[in-house]
């Protein structure tokens, strides 16, 4: 670099990074419908998202939900973010040959019912937890994609054959994170039609809403928030939605079928958040985008 290093330092707080599911921003069919996902003996659960959208958190307070002593739970991390006795945790090394798929392939020796496995990033790592599943695992894991819709296609992409995916995908949720206004100096107004314009809502059902903004104090230091709170698109998969796959459908087609479905979509999912006052217009559009 031209005037000297960066550093960047990612801090985990144990109570952040480990939450009760009810905690972590789930609407209630929402986490109903997560929650069912992950009470399956076995098949396949995705949390999908870009770096820093809380797929880590949601995956950990899943294992932790599910932590018993009566649970073998062993995940695959790059890094380990936080040691939890209840857990079997292994780093991987890809220097030594210690990839997600090497240690996949290891674990499955060990006898677990349940195996986290930090990120399916190629074909061989997305096989063996394809297989992993079939063989009566539940196997959590994350992949970079925008929404839920689009992770099938980026199984597709690896080199998964759809008849795979469809026999051990139980569910996709995609997730964002949004800063909460802060509660010390709170201010309630209501949105005007220009903003109602740009988030695409109709401005005669939400103009008895009073939506949120901070004016900026000591506590939250001037920025108006404190703390965040997750987003959230939980895609289920349903028999059309497989079909759907089996068709070689596009991420719009099964994105409808989901809507069909009853899935909230991360715009809407943020806009409910807005209209009680969890969060503002600014983050809204920064998280979502314009027109979304």
């Amino acid at each position: 670099m031209a005037f000297g290093e960066k550093v960047v330092m990612r801090i985990f707080d144990p109570v952040v990074l480990m939450q009760d599911i009810k905690d972590l921003g789930f609407f209630p069919g929402e986490q109903e419908l997560f929650k069912s996902f992950i009470a399956h003996p076995h098949g396949l659960v995705l949390v999908t998202g870009p770096t820093g959208s809380g797929k880590t958190t949601t995956l950990y307070s899943a294992l932790k939900a599910l932590a018993t002593s009566e649970v073998n739970i062993s995940t695959i991390e790059d890094p380990i973010e936080m040691v939890y006795e209840r857990f079997n945790q292994t780093a991987v090394h890809p220097h030594i040959g210690l990839t997600f798929a090497s240690s996949l392939r290891t674990i499955l020796r060990q006898d677990p019912d349940i195996i986290m496995v930090g990120e399916i990033r190629d074909l061989e790592t997305a096989d063996n937890a394809i297989q992993s599943a079939l063989t009566g695992h539940l196997v959590l894991s994350t992949l970079h994609t925008n929404d839920a819709p689009s992770a099938i296609t980026r199984l597709l992409d690896l080199g998964l054959q759809s008849f795979l995916i469809n026999a051990v995908l139980l569910g996709v949720v995609a997730q964002r994170l949004v800063r909460k206004v802060c509660p010390h100096c709170i201010e309630e107004y209501a949105l005007s039609m220009d903003e109602c314009e740009i988030l695409r809502v109709n401005y005669e059902k939400v103009r008895e809403y009073k939506v949120s903004i901070g004016r900026g104090c000591h506590q939250c230091r001037g920025t108006g928030y404190i703390g965040r709170t997750g987003i959230y698109e939980v895609m289920e998969m349903t028999e059309k939605i497989r079909n759907a796959v089996d068709e070689k459908a596009t991420p719009m087609q099964i994105k409808k079928l989901a809507i069909a479905n009853g899935m909230t979509t991360l715009r809407e999912a943020a806009i409910k958040k807005l209209l009680k006052g969890i969060t503002t217009f600014d983050e809204v559009i920064r998280i979502t985008g314009p027109g979304a």
